[in-house]
């Protein structure tokens, strides 16, 4: 696997496998191999796991799949997961690798009309001799609109709308944020885990 060159702003957490970003996995290794993760130069490496996601992990709401993932190595093999499981995914390709990720969060709201928001999941990668953080949503996005890869300017699904309550939620988190993960835990099939899915993360542990 290709090394990454320490940065200040990252942490050894940002490499470590956990039970959620669980990159020790076979699933997780042999897809980062067929990947380029030995191969390539990080960052091509980075963006080719981060196509991957996007656009061969269907976003369960988008295709109406009733099942819910949370682990990364899970999310790879049954090809399905909300905005959350699909960063989960992307950040075990990306530490498989020894590229630093993390996990990051924004409110958004649920609709155009509906006024109540929902916690959305994405990522950050550092490459090496990058410049910091550089977040990343394998979400997808909606058609005309789609996130790419970038270490420049972002190109996220959706970019906050700070006059509608929107917000970029503050930090690179190694490991899941619990409120999201008890969510993801706890939900039968994917319209309870819409019910369950926290509205905000400040001021939570």
């Amino acid at each position: 696997m290709s090394s990454s060159t320490a940065h200040p702003w990252t942490s050894p957490d940002h490499l470590r496998a956990d039970e959620v970003v669980d990159h020790h996995h076979p699933a997780v290794r042999d897809l980062a191999a067929t990947l380029g993760a030995d191969r390539l130069p990080s960052h091509e490496y980075a963006e080719a796991a981060f196509t991957y996601v996007r656009d061969r992990i269907p976003h369960s709401d988008d295709v109406g799949d009733p099942r819910v993932t949370w682990r990364a190595s899970d999310v790879l093999t049954r090809a399905t997961g909300i905005c959350h499981a699909k960063a989960h995914a992307l950040a075990a390709l990306l530490r498989a690798a020894g590229v630093p990720a993390g996990l990051c969060y924004q409110r958004l709201r649920r609709t155009d009309e509906d006024p109540s928001t929902v916690v959305h999941g994405l990522i950050a990668v550092a490459l090496p001799g990058g410049d910091g953080w550089h977040r990343q949503d394998p979400r997808g996005g909606e058609p005309g609109r789609a996130a790419r890869f970038s270490l420049a300017a972002e190109h996220l699904a959706w970019p906050v709308r700070p006059e509608l309550g929107e917000a970029d939620l503050p930090g690179v988190h190694a490991a899941a944020h619990p409120r999201v993960l008890t969510a993801l835990r706890s939900a039968r099939h994917r319209e309870e885990l819409g019910a369950l899915l926290p509205a905000d993360l400040t001021g939570t542990s």
